[in-house]
């Protein structure tokens, strides 16, 4: 009984120290709690619910109530009453300490350990203008322009092979592909449907690369590469327009001018100079006229260099650019013969490279899946054109527009891009078919067409030909 007795009363006893104030007194976060709840709110979010409204409270009286809460929950060091008499009596007594000091932000007065009034009313304004300016000004988000290019015309089947390369001239698109045939479709026909113009008997075991002068030229000569190793230089009669065969570098001619195995080839804008690369690295600059090498730039030691996989030449014929199975990107002078840049950005085979109209950039691109635009004058890597996607296809070709502005791609997830420089961004996207996209082309402009066109080619064995749209 006895038992049960004190059972209860310490039951009772502590539940009435639990319902009494006293017992919240040393835990501050019960005090900190309450004292948050009896705050005026100033700012009152609330719910858009018919049923349940939260009110919060703003984060300065949050911050405040914790500071006060932080101090007054330090654990004071108690005096008994004796020792501070005999300290007082022995003129040792403390202080008194003054509760008024200088805030040291605004250089207003404030109680001492807590936060300063006048600072605290500056940041609740700032965090309401803050809401309000929120509240009114609803988020816009900025879209890029897109630009629509339209479908024209495709010409299926073009070759029995893939398609390996393009070039333009302002009467022809030429074709080259696996077989034996270099195709030639008119691309100023009323028709509209570009039909083919002529079929030339070009190499034996296949044409891999083709090139034409850059656009702006008189179109008249074309080099084509072989994958016997041999090159063709194509000529257009002055009257009937029709291209025949110049002359020709057998693999035994190349090798005594020291010039073996030749792969990717450019023209300059003059249609004097042509430039091609080598298995071994070596880039070679010949002179049409004479058919002798002018210069012979090599990337690697006694010729191990790496293998040559794209070329180009500026518009105006004095650099010559040269892209690496290695990753590597060269810039040579062709005026004093040496090389000016040595450029990096690319850790993997670049599959292409091209210099802008104006001779300002130089993009380059290959299987790391991006686009490099390096300024010419100085060879800094000034950008990136990247999609954003997960994607790894290769980069296979690139093609400046005339302007300049924009810059043509062909990968091999069979996607065609075109890329705006200024934006740095992605403006159009095709993807008719799945296969490999091996070659790209700007058309030129012509009097019947007002708008820009371009053509692509691949493993699909056609040529997919599209126009600007809204302009016929």
């Amino acid at each position: 009984m006895a038992g049960a007795m004190l059972s209860t009363r310490t039951t009772s006893s502590l539940f009435a120290r639990l319902s009494s104030s006293a017992f919240f007194s040393p835990y501050r976060f019960a005090t900190l709690h309450i004292r948050q709840m009896s705050l005026p709110f100033l700012p009152r979010y609330s719910l858009a619910t018919p049923a349940i409204s939260l009110n919060l409270p703003s984060i300065p009286d949050v911050l405040e109530g914790i500071w006060e809460g932080v101090l007054k929950a330090v654990p004071k060091k108690k005096t008994s009453h004796s020792k501070k008499r005999h300290r007082q009596m022995a003129g040792k007594a403390l202080k008194d300490v003054n509760n008024l000091c200088k805030c040291p932000v605004c250089g207003g007065t404030k109680r001492m350990h807590h936060l300063c009034e006048t600072c605290m009313n500056k940041m609740r304004n700032m965090m309401d203008k803050k809401i309000e300016n929120k509240q009114a000004k609803p988020t816009i988000k900025k879209t890029i322009d897109s630009k629509q290019y339209l479908t024209t015309h495709t010409v299926d089947n073009a070759h029995t092979t893939d398609i390996f390369s393009l070039a333009a001239t302002p009467n022809f698109l030429f074709s080259a592909s696996g077989s034996s045939t270099i195709n030639l479709h008119r691309i100023n026909d009323a028709s509209g449907t570009f039909p083919l113009g002529q079929s030339l008997q070009a190499h034996k075991l296949g044409c891999h690369h083709v090139a034409t002068a850059p656009r702006g030229s008189n179109g008249t000569v074309a080099a084509s590469v072989g994958f016997g190793g041999d090159i063709k230089i194509w000529r257009s009669n002055p009257q009937s327009g029709d291209f025949a065969l110049d002359y020709e570098i057998t693999p035994a001619e190349a090798k005594t001018k020291g010039v073996a195995d030749s792969w990717a080839v450019a023209l300059s804008s003059d249609e004097n100079y042509m430039a091609c690369t080598t298995h071994d690295g070596r880039i070679h600059v010949w002179d049409l006229g004479s058919k002798t090498v002018l210069q012979t730039y090599e990337t690697g030691g006694s010729g191990n260099g790496s293998f040559g996989l794209s070329v180009d030449l500026s518009a105006d014929g004095r650099l010559t650019a040269s892209g690496h199975q290695n990753g590597s990107v060269y810039v040579f002078n062709n005026d004093a013969g040496h090389l000016k840049y040595s450029l990096s950005g690319l850790a993997k085979p670049v599959r292409a490279v091209a210099f802008s109209p104006g001779n300002t950039r130089l993009a380059a691109a290959g299987d790391a899946g991006i686009i490099a635009i390096y300024d010419v004058t100085t060879g800094e890597h000034v950008g990136i054109l990247n999609s954003g996607g997960s994607s790894s296809a290769w980069i296979t070709s690139l093609d400046w527009s005339d302007t300049g502005e924009f810059l043509l791609s062909g990968s091999t997830d069979g996607k065609a891009k075109v890329w705006s420089i200024d934006r740095g961004v992605c403006v159009a996207t095709h993807s008719e078919t799945d296969k490999i996209i091996w070659s790209v082309r700007w058309l030129p402009k012509a009097a019947a067409h007002r708008g820009e066109m371009f053509c692509t080619a691949g493993a699909n064995r056609s040529l997919a030909f599209y126009r600007e749209g809204g302009k016929v």
